[in-house]
């Protein structure tokens, strides 16, 4: 194994790798998993990759997971990267990609984070693990929960799409819908686990989830042959995804795959909830929580995102920056796409496109830039935002 320790994002205190943590036991901050870079440059090569499985545990050295028994799949990663060449020459950006992680197990981004957490907390030796969500991130634990034969608890709000809904039933969770927003859930999650024996993998709420998300990062430079897009727009909610990817990026300078040059990142918000826009504009290192949250697209609908620092850490270090667009922008933007380039968005991703056209208007994405917008989802678990336009 090649993990040295896990460290605090913040207070940077080490804590033990083998063993179960949830947040840093000094300031309540997120853990991340720290490895010996040398070690895994020996056998993690651009050279090895040609051979290995196509999917996210291609990159074995820096994913976690001790055992190969352990590992947890459902053959979640190495998601297509398309050319928009339509909907690009529409913009006038002839190099306009999407990352599409619709094609994920459960149909979601949120299946590389569980893949990574769920194999953990078997190795670690959790039974029962929780989670509050609002939608996607329930459906991908349900789903690898099951696989690995764990019990899985999950709080969603009673407006969380139906799909979820049913995605979670059907796999075998114990699900509560209760009224509010996720912070509600997550809320209960910690009154109860301890007296219930759960294992909280909320996001950012333990180590593991971070490092499944990061290989976003490592996919994207080998489908450029190593060459970073100039811009990446994300749809932010929690975050760990551009958390991830920042991470992947000096992992992989490190081991002297990519220079010091960076994306600019960009994180994409509803404009009903957006606390990370509104930190970012204010000039501050955490986020508020934003009041009375309330978007179509429910993966947006996190009012305080634990790992707020991280993602306004990252806008600012690379340039970028970041913008919310309408929920009518964000629904309309689902059929533009979809009819430009036959993929149907989640509203969350489909966020993206409104938000590269305002910054084009305002100078801050040329026509030559090499942009990569994520679809972080399918259209098809959010067919209640789209009722109304059908």
């Amino acid at each position: 194994m090649n993990v040295t320790h896990l460290e605090c994002a913040a207070c940077h205190l080490e804590h033990e790798a083998r063993r179960l943590h949830n947040l840093c036991r000094n300031c309540g901050k997120p853990l991340l998993v720290r490895y010996d870079m040398e070690r895994v440059s020996r056998t993690l090569t651009k050279e090895s990759l040609s051979t290995r499985r196509a999917d996210l545990w291609r990159y074995r050295e820096v994913l976690p997971v001790e055992n190969d028994e352990n590992v947890v799949t459902l053959g979640e990663g190495w998601t297509p990267l398309l050319h928009a060449e339509r909907l690009g020459k529409e913009l006038g950006i002839e190099s306009l990609y999407i990352k599409d992680e619709s094609q994920n197990p459960t149909q979601s981004f949120k299946a590389r984070g569980m893949s990574a957490a769920v194999s953990m907390a078997k190795e670690l030796g959790a039974k029962k693990l929780a989670v509050p969500s609002a939608g996607n991130a329930a459906g991908a634990l349900a789903a690898y929960a099951a696989r690995a034969g764990l019990e899985c608890f999950i709080f969603m709000p009673n407006d969380t799409p139906r799909a979820n809904v049913v995605e979670c039933e059907q796999t075998g969770a114990h699900v509560t819908l209760m009224a509010g927003l996720i912070t509600d859930c997550g809320a209960e999650v910690a009154r109860r686990k301890e007296a219930e024996g759960w294992f909280d993998v909320s996001t950012l709420k333990e180590p593991y989830r971070v490092e499944g998300k990061k290989t976003l990062g490592y996919e994207l430079a080998e489908q450029f042959n190593y060459s970073l897009p100039d811009v990446i727009l994300y749809p932010t909610g929690g975050g760990t995804g551009l958390i991830g990817m920042w991470k992947a990026f000096d992992e992989m300078e490190q081991m002297g795959w990519i220079g010091s040059a960076r994306p600019r990142m960009v994180t994409v918000q509803a404009s009903g909830c957006a606390p990370i826009v509104r930190a970012f504009a204010e000039g501050s290192r955490f986020a508020a929580e934003f009041p009375n949250a309330a978007t179509v697209a429910s993966g947006l609908r996190v009012p305080k995102a634990i790992g707020d620092f991280l993602i306004l850490d990252a806008l600012r270090d690379s340039g970028g920056t970041a913008i919310e667009v309408t929920d009518d922008e964000l629904i309309a933007a689902t059929r533009e796409i979809g009819a430009a380039e036959g993929v149907f968005c989640a509203p969350e991703g489909a966020a993206c496109l409104p938000a590269l056209r305002k910054l084009m208007d305002e100078g801050k994405v040329s026509s030559s830039d090499r942009v990569v917008l994520f679809n972080t989802g399918s259209g098809v678990k959010y067919l209640e935002a789209f009722a109304s336009g059908s």
